[in-house]
């Protein structure tokens, strides 16, 4: 089998850290050589975001632990969705049902970070960025990694997802969520061919831009086809598109730590039509 789910199991942290860790500096780098922007003006720039890196671990790995405890509950009760199917114990439907169902709860969580105003402050965070790179995907406050890891410990619950399915869902996220913030957009064939399935920078680009409706469209996380399924596809040329949020068009604002921070208990944080 192409895929060996105890390795995963008893190498989670090595794994996730080399995939996120590498790919994070490679595709950097490769921005600044591409990009005409000096790399001392581009490090400014992803210091602030890489600085929420230091507020989200704490509360991402002491989150990890109820995810894990949730997990191998649901594996000894064989409780969830995923447990219920008929052949739950093939292949099929233990790794790639369980996949789908996943990337479809998150599409479903963030459609709920957009729509529910409270969580919409802390998400707001990652929209306040005027310069998307691929250092924005680390862009998110401490109070939205707490909602984030509070709904996958309930997709898990309520899938019965194993540790294996998890991980290789989890490895996967990682991989497009970087890409798909990449400044590097796909031309082509290539970008009709890859968007049909899977959030590309070019699709995921859309829903960075300033304005609705375009920022509640293109909500996918690995998976293209949930916008495309619920109505909530869009597209637009890249010569259009203005990164930020109009409730947030101080750029000075946006580029300090301490200030995005409180964002999400300043009033008026409400996104409308400009």
């Amino acid at each position: 089998m192409w895929f060996k789910e105890s390795y995963f199991v008893t190498h989670p942290t090595e794994v996730q850290l080399f995939i996120y860790a590498g790919l994070l500096m490679s595709l950097w780098l490769a921005e600044g050589f591409v990009s005409n922007v000096s790399f001392n003006k581009k490090w400014k720039h992803s210091f602030t975001n890489v600085m929420f890196i230091v507020t989200a671990l704490p509360v991402q790995l002491l989150m990890t632990i109820f995810l894990l405890l949730v997990s191998a509950w649901v594996m000894h009760h064989n409780w969830g969705l995923l447990n219920w199917l008929p052949f739950h114990h093939t292949f099929f439907v233990k790794y790639f049902i369980g996949f789908v169902l996943l990337d479809f709860f998150e599409y479903l969580y963030h459609v709920i970070m957009h729509k529910v105003k409270p969580l919409w402050k802390f998400h707001l965070i990652h929209h306040t960025d005027h310069q998307l790179d691929v250092s924005t995907t680390v862009r998110e406050h401490p109070g939205e990694t707490f909602c984030r890891m509070c709904f996958l410990i309930l997709w898990v619950f309520l899938s019965g997802a194993s540790f294996g399915v998890l991980l290789l869902r989890q490895t996967l996220q990682t991989i497009t969520n970087i890409t798909s913030h990449t400044q590097f957009r796909l031309t082509g064939a290539s970008e009709k061919l890859i968007g049909w399935v899977f959030i590309t920078p070019n699709i995921h680009h859309v829903h960075h831009h300033y304005q609705l409706p375009y920022t509640d469209c293109n909500y996918g996380d690995v998976l293209s086809i949930w916008d495309r399924l619920f109505g909530t596809f869009n597209k637009m040329e890249s010569s259009e598109t203005v990164f930020g949020l109009d409730t947030h068009m101080d750029e000075k604002a946006c580029k300090s730590f301490q200030q995005i921070l409180k964002f999400p208990f300043i009033k008026n944080n409400h996104h409308t039509l400009s």
